[in-house]
């Protein structure tokens, strides 16, 4: 199994592990909300029917446990309204007004909107009360009620409490991440330094041979062939060593580039495969480290013709500019990449090859971004139909600048 596939799995358990948090914690308080509403509509009958002796009372009821009863309410919000929809009385409501008279009117809107929401308790009223003359047998009264502070913000509580598992979980998956590349780069770089260091004495040797061989058979015409392979095997060794330290880019003609690298894979690859290049009429310049950006067209190329299966097949290598970038695209006629492994090509493990590292295009993407400050992605693929494969990087203008610092100035 890939490493790329255990760091998915990770990933996807971690994700689980937040939502399943996330639910227990909206289910929990969903039923401590629950019982905590009807908790205190339970407890608002008791207020209501208090209300409802107190206003029936005469000089023979003893009211204190009915005051008890009303003064123990110091939380819920409650305003009570008449049969007019006045309100008479408020509790435990925040209001602005200066006034008794003006508090009384903000109360009975309050007491108005919690009535159309249906938080009410209405309470009929009957006999005679010692402060009204007569009370009709159809009098009744409102009690509404509001949702108490504790109710409102415990039901507020589990979306904050899985906004945090998500904060958590995402800077988990953040850290989980950063360290693995970080782990990354390190191999990279100490394998790619290692590998320069490791081929500098061979090669030193093989251009020591072929300065002998070509003087001992000045005629032979398979020595000037070697001496390419050992000046190939020497550039190679130079790319390797500039793994981990930023090179510096130097003004470049990109048809030059993409020249060199079509001359190399057209004596290394087989007559079946064609590849032809499509310029513009002018120079296409932009800022490279060209031993670098020749491998990232190699790896697209050689992955290309790795497409064909050894098949009939053409490649393509167009190069042009959009707005203040320089593009190449690199496009083939292979067997196509599927739409699940899009999104993974340029991950560090992940090959469809049999014999493969699954490093070629991750390190592709590595020399763009990282060191050309540009792009590379997948146009478009179609299996059995073909690849492309776009690379943008910064134009520069006729004064050797590129398109940004051009813009800004």
């Amino acid at each position: 199994m890939q490493w790329t596939d255990k760091i998915r799995r990770v990933n996807i358990l971690l994700v689980m592990a937040a939502i399943t948090i996330a639910v227990g914690s909206l289910l929990v308080s969903h039923y401590l909300t629950r019982d905590l509403r009807e908790q205190e509509q339970r407890k608002m009958e008791v207020w209501a029917e208090a209300m409802r002796t107190l206003s029936n009372a005469d000089e023979n009821t003893d009211l204190n446990l009915v005051l008890k009863v009303l003064n123990d309410n110091n939380y819920i919000p409650v305003v009570v309204l008449d049969a007019n929809g006045r309100a008479t009385e408020f509790r435990n409501i925040e209001l602005t007004a200066d006034s008794y008279q003006d508090s009384l009117r903000q109360a009975e809107k309050i007491g108005r909107q919690l009535l159309m929401r249906h938080q009410n308790i209405r309470i009929k009223l009957s006999g005679a009360s010692s402060r009204h003359d007569e009370v009709r047998a159809n009098d009744f009264i409102d009690v509404c009620y509001d949702e108490s502070l504790i109710l409102k913000r415990l039901s507020i509580y589990p979306f904050a409490q899985m906004g945090v598992v998500l904060i958590f979980v995402a800077v988990t998956l953040f850290a989980l991440l950063s360290s693995k590349r970080a782990e990354q780069n390190k191999v990279w770089v100490g394998l790619s330094k290692e590998t320069a260091h490791q081929l500098g004495t061979p090669i030193s040797s093989l251009m020591a041979w072929t300065d002998v061989l070509r003087e001992t058979y000045p005629e032979d015409s398979l020595i000037p062939e070697m001496s390419k392979d050992v000046k190939r095997l020497e550039l190679i060794a130079d790319r390797f060593s500039k793994i981990g330290a930023k090179p510096e880019p130097v003004p470049t003609s990109l048809q030059e580039v993409v020249e060199r690298v079509v001359d190399y894979m057209n004596r290394r690859t087989s007559h079946r495969v064609t590849i032809s290049t499509v310029f513009p009429q002018h120079r296409v310049m932009v800022k490279l480290n060209s031993s670098l950006f020749e491998w990232v067209i190699e790896n697209l190329c050689k992955n290309a013709v790795d497409a064909m299966g050894g098949e009939n097949g053409t490649i393509t290598l167009r190069v042009f500019e959009r707005g203040d970038k320089a593009v190449i695209e690199v496009s083939d006629t292979g067997r196509g990449i599927k739409k699940k492994d899009v999104r993974n090509v340029f991950k560090p493990g992940f090959t469809t090859k049999r014999r493969g590292w699954g490093l070629g295009l991750s390190l592709a993407k590595r020399i763009v971004e990282e060191y050309h400050e540009g792009r590379i992605w997948v146009k478009n693929s179609e299996v059995g139909r073909g690849t492309t494969f776009r690379v943008e990087l910064p134009l520069m203008d006729s004064k050797g600048r590129d398109g940004a610092m051009a813009r800004k100035n």
